[in-house]
């Protein structure tokens, strides 16, 4: 065939055994099915636009402009340090920066030591763990920041919501020890050996202020984890913290709570009674108004609470519950309120300014010079509330009761709040003691005396 013909001899050639009648049809054939193709209209296609309308957009990027490869699957590589007798693994992971960038990075992770994994074999199977993550198809680049950058947005969005109280105290964590500490690290560098040399540069710090600095942190990685930020939260089974430290909360006796009924002038007078007969935290207290008091039905509601003057929600949703008016107290209450000066939301104690005081005022200016004149060491508010909690088992009555009255979660918390100084227990130890015999010593004097040497 040339040119789109077919010559007789051509296909007499490649018929060889056909006959010629045959091979003439056969060409015959061929001849208008060539004629029928080449007369048959050609498509027009569409022409070719002048610009693409769509822009471009990679999927990734070096940061620099650069294009990254497709993301395949991968198994990483597993290294051994015997300086630190570690299982490293190391692997490729795309991330997002705080400017929207897509970025591939090798992140550095520990799998766990030689005795957790004794073969290399064992180590990547803990990888492999890691990468199920990666190479899952559903997979998408995660983002990235450093601790400072993610806290500037955590305290506006985040924090800014909370409770007054609870801004102050995170606020402090964060300038007086994470971001100091933590700022320039990336939030999936926070793991657990970071997290525990952080710990350990918290020195004079008491076990309870590590773990509140802690919950503090652990909450900004949750929320950094929920939108999608590579990191890791806090495991505080995994630290090591100060240890427990034997200390004995300030409390008063019945006396102590007594003399200062008689040395303390209205209104402070009644707020101390207050505290003393309900075991109200002093922001409840100072947070109480008329409206939550209910003579009727003998019972005071405890709403809010009130924290330098402002009023917030209360510690707990279990803190919000109404608690017993007793009849003396109530009899304080009403002769209180005949002679109450009105302000517009109707707390029962305010400054001149009609706001809630703040209660370290009150304990600096109206609590410590009657603890000084009665020669009482310094203490805070709680102390009325740890009397409390030692008032009602000394009367004889459960740890429960306590617990139900101080609005405790947990009966633990109300064991660390009493402090028994007699009552029920003074007569409990008072009959043990007495129905011991303590002249009992020369009696028998030589049954077992051979043991003695």
């Amino acid at each position: 065939m040339h040119g789109g013909n077919l010559s007789n001899s051509s296909v007499h050639a490649r018929c060889g055994h056909v006959t010629r009648a045959r091979c003439e049809a056969m060409h015959a054939t061929v001849q208008q099915e060539l004629l029928l193709v080449s007369s048959l209209p050609k498509p027009e296609l569409p022409p070719s636009p002048r610009e693409c309308t769509v822009p471009f957009q990679p999927t990734a990027s070096t940061g620099q402009g650069e294009t990254l490869a497709r993301r395949r699957y991968q198994k990483g590589s597993v290294i051994f340090s015997k300086s630190r007798q570690l299982w490293l693994g190391r692997y490729r992971e795309d991330t997002i920066r705080q400017d929207g960038i897509v970025i591939r990075t090798r992140p550095q992770v520990v799998l766990g030591t030689k005795k957790e994994l004794p073969t290399q074999r064992l180590a990547v199977r803990k990888l492999d763990e890691i990468l199920s993550r990666i190479n899952d198809r559903s997979y998408q680049p995660t983002r990235i920041a450093t601790v400072a950058e993610f806290a500037v947005r955590w305290r506006g969005e985040v924090l800014a919501k909370r409770k007054p109280s609870t801004i102050g105290s995170a606020n402090s964590h964060f300038n007086s020890h994470i971001i100091p500490q933590l700022g320039k690290l990336r939030l999936d560098q926070i793991g657990a050996e970071n997290q525990q040399i952080f710990v350990n540069q918290l020195t004079g710090a008491s076990r309870k202020t590590v773990l509140n600095i802690l919950s503090t942190l652990s909450s900004m990685l949750t929320t950094a984890k929920d939108w999608g930020y590579a990191c890791r939260g806090v495991e505080v089974r995994k630290l090591v913290l100060p240890e427990r430290k034997t200390h004995v909360a300030a409390h008063f006796t019945r006396s102590q709570v007594e003399s200062i009924f008689t040395l303390a002038q209205d209104p402070w007078r009644t707020f101390f009674i207050l505290l003393t007969m309900t075991g109200l935290r002093a922001g409840e207290a100072l947070g109480l108004q008329w409206a939550d008091i209910d003579f009727d039905h003998r019972c005071i509601h405890v709403r809010r609470s009130a924290w330098y003057g402002k009023p917030q929600s209360t510690k707990s949703k279990g803190s919000a519950a109404p608690i017993t008016l007793p009849s003396a107290l109530s009899a304080v209450l009403a002769e209180y309120k005949a002679n109450w000066k009105p302000n517009p939301d109707g707390f029962l104690f305010v400054t001149r300014n009609g706001r809630p005081p703040s209660s370290n005022k009150v304990v600096e200016y109206q609590l410590w010079p009657i603890l000084d004149a009665l020669e009482i060491p310094r203490c805070g508010l709680h102390a009325f509330r740890h009397s409390v909690a030692s008032f009602i088992v000394d009367a004889g009555y459960s740890i429960e009761v306590a617990q139900q009255q101080l609005r405790h979660s947990n009966p633990r918390t109300t064991l660390g709040y009493t402090h028994f100084r007699g009552g029920a227990t003074e007569q409990a130890m008072a009959d043990v003691s007495d129905s011991l015999k303590l002249d009992a010593v020369g009696r028998n004097a030589d049954r077992g005396s051979q043991y003695i040497q």
